[in-house]
């Protein structure tokens, strides 16, 4: 009997080490332009702190042996997490979302949070269900079957599947980071 197969987070949950690091890095490289469209049209300047963050994971995926301080890293994105209260414009929500999901990638790097990539998967999910839903273009019974999600998660098993025989090489993690990127788009279609 064939076995049934998991949905996106039990495959996420079931990712171990450095593959779980790779996806969740994947997903934040299609969050971050989120984050940093907030920063640009709302002023808010984190000092390039969460793309040098998440360049430093991939550098760390790329080269296991280099020595990062990711503990100093983590307490610059958490403060580089725009506050709701001191922001108006829908652009808070995504950004602060990517901002989370990059915090919850340097917890997984540094072995605080063996579900860091569960978290991130999810967060990425959210994030395309909450701005459907504010911009009005799907309802709570149309999200799931919005191309966007379809999109999204579609993404995300791809990802997946390249997991499977993605080697811990320089070359190959680059290629990875890439196909994060493939569409040109954001998680939530932004275009980069």
């Amino acid at each position: 009997m064939m076995q049934p197969k998991l949905n996106t987070f039990a495959q996420v949950r079931e990712l171990s080490d450095w593959k779980a690091i790779a996806f969740g890095a994947a997903l934040c490289e299609r969050m971050l332009p989120n984050y940093q469209l907030f920063c640009e049209t709302s002023g808010f300047d984190d000092e390039g702190v969460t793309r040098k963050c998440l360049d430093l994971v991939w550098e760390w995926l790329r080269t296991p042996r280099s020595k990062i301080n990711f503990g100093v890293h983590l307490e610059r994105v958490e403060e580089a997490t725009p506050d709701i209260q001191e922001h108006d414009s829908y652009g808070v929500y995504p950004a602060i979302d990517a901002a989370i999901a990059l915090g919850a990638l340097v917890n997984l790097v540094l072995k605080q949070d063996e579900q860091g990539a569960v978290v991130i998967s999810k967060l990425s999910q959210g994030s395309v269900e909450a701005f459907l839903l504010l911009t009005g273009e799907a309802s709570d019974e149309s999200v799931k079957t919005h191309p966007l999600m379809e999109f999204e998660i579609a993404t995300q098993q791809e990802l997946l599947d390249r997991l499977e025989t993605l080697a811990r090489k320089p070359e190959a993690i680059n290629d990875y980071k890439a196909l994060a990127l493939e569409a040109g788009i954001s998680n939530i279609g932004l275009e980069l």
